[in-house]
């Protein structure tokens, strides 16, 4: 995948070393801000909720992992290498190191961590695990590994947060994940980002679906960030299989943001959908989408809308490779403005103008994620609604 009007990454910049944070054996010891700002990307610091499991990484450090959930291991990526003889079944197996730039620079530098997330054959995962991937040092440059295994009909969902702290503006994320859902797996994976305002962000994902297996990809992404470049790919190599993926996208200005996904249906009776909304108030958002059938029956879906509020750039870039009779591969895209009827509508109800505008964003974006903690929905509530209304006319 090649950027428009790429933003360039300058890997000098950043420091891969020397960013060692200690081991936390719970969140009782962190400031109230950083508590907030993990809360705002998934994490239940509080304990109010159940979990199955947790992993926190600071800058170049796991602080925190912990398995409590019957049928699933939380391990950090380095411990998982040592105890699984390197993990020579998953690690680098489904990416390729040498895909491009970056995942040459992350198989090169130093690994700082990631977690590994396996379920036991046959469970139902009943809570959530929950992850994070901070940085709390200026120009810091993280390098993580991560690698889920859904092993043969069992299910979990997965919360994954990634994050700067208050004070952060400028650092580079680098992440490799790598997903193997087996035979009637399902795998939930929820990725909220909420980066600072000058942080590079380059996570490259594969994933392999085999025979009735399922994933199912959720990622939010509202808050101002200088560049994200991502696109998830995902193999659908078994008779049967599904991946659904929906994006919820908000680009202020100064964000460029290109991301997407891709699903190819290498085998019969699978399906694949892509939904993305997307909205830009000054910012650019590339929105990228690809479905390729390679067997039949197979059907795939792919539909991306956007919205402009005050101005920004929404590039919307539809694709569907048709490569055998009979596959079935549709798409729609959009991207406009509100319509003023449907706002003289509400209106006409009772709201005015900026409640009727605030109420068709919050339809538009749809972010009710199951599993998700309050404080993070509430978050998100307020970031709709603090969309500036007049600039939707």
């Amino acid at each position: 995948m090649s950027e428009l009007s790429p933003t360039l990454v300058d890997l000098n910049s950043y420091s891969f070393t020397g960013r060692q944070s200690p081991e936390l054996p719970d969140f009782s010891s962190l400031s109230e801000e950083s508590k907030h700002e993990l809360r705002m990307v998934g994490v239940d610091v509080d304990a109010t909720g159940e979990r199955a499991g947790t992993f926190v990484q600071f800058d170049h450090s796991t602080v925190h992992c912990k398995s409590s959930g019957k049928g699933v291991e939380v391990l950090g990526i380095r411990q998982a290498l040592k105890k699984y003889d390197g993990l020579p079944e998953y690690f680098w197996k489904a990416m390729d190191p040498e895909k491009d730039d970056f995942t040459r620079t992350a198989a090169k530098e130093e690994l700082h961590g990631g977690y590994f997330i396996r379920t036991e054959k046959g469970v139902k995962v009943a809570e959530p695990v929950q992850t994070c991937l901070f940085i709390k040092g200026q120009n810091v440059g993280q390098n993580v590994h991560n690698i889920v295994v859904v092993e043969e009909d069992s299910e979990v969902h997965i919360i994954t947060g990634c994050a700067t702290s208050h004070d952060v503006t400028s650092a580079l994320h680098l992440g490799i994940s790598e997903f193997y859902i087996k035979k009637g797996g399902k795998l939930t994976f929820t990725m909220v980002h909420n980066w600072g305002e000058d942080v590079m962000v380059r996570p490259r994902t594969v994933g392999i679906v085999e025979e009735n297996g399922v994933l199912q990809n959720n990622y939010v992404l509202l808050k101002k960030v200088k560049s994200v470049q991502s696109y998830p790919t995902i193999y659908l190599n078994g008779d049967g299989a599904v991946a659904r993926f929906n994006s919820v996208i908000v680009t202020p200005t100064g964000s460029h943001v290109d991301t997407g996904n891709r699903i190819v249906l290498n085998a019969p009776n699978t399906r694949g959908e892509i939904i993305s909304r997307t909205i830009t108030t000054g910012g650019t958002i590339v929105a990228r989408g690809e479905i390729i059938g390679n067997a039949v029956p197979a059907r795939g879906h792919l539909e991306c809308k956007g919205l402009i509020l005050g101005g920004g750039l929404i590039h919307a870039i539809p694709e569907l490779q048709g490569c055998v009779t009979g596959v079935e591969l549709s798409h729609e895209a959009a991207v406009g403005k509100i319509a003023q009827e449907e706002i003289e509508y509400l209106m006409a109800r009772g709201l005015d103008e900026d409640e009727a505008t605030s109420t068709i964003v919050r339809g538009f974006l749809n972010v009710e994620i199951m599993g998700l903690p309050q404080e993070l929905r509430e978050s998100i509530d307020r970031t709709i609604a603090e969309l500036d209304a007049s600039d939707a006319m």
